[in-house]
């Protein structure tokens, strides 16, 4: 046991005073953490000016997890010498994030309540979901970090790579950037990189994607932290749109103002977790499967070709066809009482309809939800141009 009335101990970067009496020290990899015989301890400690970092990160889906896996991979490289501690704050107790944190044991936080006896250099908040008070930030030196999927001040909001697709933007990126409090995404750019939208391209593979490229444009943002934040750059005032969070009432379809184009970007941009909807002799129907736009000739009745909700089965390729504002389009499921088959739903529902009765009543149609507010094409367009005070 060790009698001392004062020790400093000084670890590059870092310094560590205590006053302490009876005290034993062990050795950990920043340095020399000093224990009390009632196993607390008290330290004053420095802002570290390089590498490696001690790191608290604010997270929940499975874009943030790809930050949170090479954060972790990188503190445990010990050739990098990037990450020093990493501990996890989460907000949901089943997102993938924090069933990352629980099993490789990263020392973990339920939002608001976090441990902040630990000193963090820098905080990471990659699609989190939840404003961070400004006393908070500021208890770390170099601020919070934001992985965000659009190339901002473009898409900000909860559901950015959502929109991207929906309104067919043809590049897209990653913006690091420093958060603010009381506004999501209007902190300044340290990092920002372009990418190139592939043709029909989902949200779900733009998200996978970007979510890889956002993990390493943070290692590299990190490694050179110092120097990105002294050549930081305010985000510009223009260009400003709103990405709001996406929500059950956009996948009803509208068949007299929904354009091909529009559902085809409307499917690839939240097909994957809410089905498009319609309506159908009063009851909801889920369109599944979607096959884009389809040619079609009547011979019988012309005139079926610009009625919008009209159905028509393709026997050749057993698909049920639509029409809408400005062409055809097709799906091969529909989720009517159970998951059925274009062709399934054809025999079951729509043939003997279509042989009793005129080519134009209800039963051959798929009507537009009028009650519905969102989303309309028009709705979408006034965003592109709106700038946003979020």
């Amino acid at each position: 046991m060790w009698n001392l009335n004062f020790l400093k101990l000084t670890d590059p970067g870092r310094l560590l005073s205590q006053r302490l009496c009876s005290i034993c020290f062990t050795r950990h990899r920043r340095g020399l953490y000093l224990l009390g015989r009632s196993k607390s301890f008290v330290t004053q400690t420095q802002s570290a000016s390089k590498p490696p970092w001690r790191i608290l990160f604010f997270g929940s889906d499975d874009f943030a997890l790809e930050s949170l896996k090479r954060l972790h991979l990188s503190r445990d490289d010990n050739k990098a010498g990037v990450i020093d501690t990493l501990e996890v704050v989460t907000l949901s107790r089943d997102a993938p994030v924090r069933k990352y944190a629980e099993q490789h044991r990263l020392p973990l936080h339920h939002w608001p309540d976090v441990d902040m006896s630990t000193n963090f250099d820098v905080g990471v908040v990659v699609s989190f979901g939840s404003l961070i008070k400004e006393n908070f930030i500021n208890k770390m030196p170099y601020g919070i970090l934001n992985v965000h999927p659009s190339l901002l001040p473009r898409w900000r909001g909860s559901a950015p790579i959502f929109h991207t697709i929906l309104h067919g933007d043809s590049v897209t990126g990653v913006t690091i950037m420093q958060i603010r409090p009381k506004r999501f995404d209007v902190g300044p750019i340290l990092q920002q990189e372009m990418y190139e939208i592939p043709k029909n391209c989902t949200a779900e593979e733009l998200g996978a994607t970007l979510a890889v490229m956002g993990s390493r444009m943070l290692m590299d943002t990190l490694t050179n932290l110092p120097e990105r934040i002294a050549n930081r750059k305010e985000q510009p005032k223009e260009g400003a749109s709103f990405a709001p969070k996406i929500s059950s009432t956009m996948a009803w379809i509208i068949w007299e103002e929904h354009s091909c184009d529009y559902i085809d970007r409307l499917f690839r941009a939240i097909g994957f977790r809410i089905p498009l909807r319609t309506m159908w002799m009063g009851n909801s129907i889920k369109l599944l499967d979607y096959v884009g736009k389809h040619s079609v000739s009547f011979t019988a009745f012309p005139f079926l070709s610009t009625v919008p909700g009209t159905l028509h089965y393709q026997k050749e390729s057993n698909i049920l066809l639509v029409r809408c504002k400005d062409g055809w389009v097709g799906f091969k499921t529909v989720m009517f009482k159970k998951r059925l088959s274009a062709t399934d739903f054809f025999n079951g529902y729509l043939h003997q309809s279509m042989l009793k009765k005129s080519p134009t009543s209800n039963t051959c149609r798929f009507q537009s939800y009028k009650e519905t507010r969102f989303p309309r094409e028009q709705d979408h367009n006034i965003l592109l141009q709106k700038n946003t005070s979020l």
